[in-house]
């Protein structure tokens, strides 16, 4: 037990750590380069047949996850591109990787300004706000839970990391599927929230590659990536 406290001791600290580094990049874009309210429908109503069906599996999840479940959904609750580093090989680390981790601080940024303004536009309730016999892994949350902003920026990474390395494209978008089911077993998102992401990230990842700016550090950081990944 104590060994598993300071494990989520140690992905906590972690997660709010790379919190405030994405916090303080600036975004390549905002929601009014790419405004999601106006791509997407608008979520299940709270008394639907959708969400009770969609609450009942997130019912049955809680009820069936494992321990190893659990530390995974609690693990995938940090926001940063490292998450991919069981795809990407034993190189992928910030330390490593300077240039990659501050171009993906911005892209975490960029995804956050603009799910932003679709989380407060469509005001979803989270799932244990509707039902309180699901119990969320994580602190709760109260801003919006349609879409899903950690899925839409597992999908925008999985994206970007694809282009650069494009051998790893399907392994990436896997892990990335990965990703957002965790949100599921966290007791954070209902399915249909996560299913919008990857028309999220489609959106800003084509805004993005239009713009100057991006496209310089990312061929810097895909330069690095590359040269980091050759020694592996």
């Amino acid at each position: 037990m104590r060994n598993f406290v300071a494990v989520l001791a140690f992905l906590i600290f972690g997660a709010a750590f790379n919190v405030n580094a994405a916090d303080e990049a600036k975004p390549f874009i905002t929601a009014k380069e790419v405004d999601l309210t106006q791509y997407l429908p608008a979520p299940p109503a709270d008394d639907s047949a959708q969400t009770k069906a969609e609450i009942a599996e997130l019912l049955a999840i809680q009820a069936k996850r494992t321990p190893e479940q659990e530390k995974a959904a609690i693990a995938d609750a940090q926001e940063n591109v490292w998450r991919f580093a069981d795809v990407m090989g034993p190189n992928f680390d910030a330390a490593r990787l300077p240039k990659l981790s501050a171009f993906f601080d911005r892209i975490v940024s960029t995804e956050d300004v603009v799910d932003d303004r679709a989380k407060k536009y469509f005001h979803r309730p989270r799932p244990y706000m509707l039902n309180d016999e699901i119990h969320p892994l994580l602190k709760k949350s109260s801003s919006g839970s349609w879409p899903s902003g950690h899925s839409t920026l597992g999908y925008l990474m999985a994206t970007v990391l694809g282009d650069m390395v494009p051998e790893k494209r399907n392994a990436l978008f896997a892990r990335a599927s990965d990703y957002a089911e965790n949100r599921l077993i966290a007791g954070f998102h209902y399915r249909s929230d996560t299913v919008m992401s990857p028309t999220g990230a489609a959106l800003i990842a084509q805004k993005m590659f239009e713009q100057p700016d991006f496209n310089r550090e990312y061929d810097a950081a895909k330069a690095e990536l590359q040269a980091e990944m050759s020694k592996q």
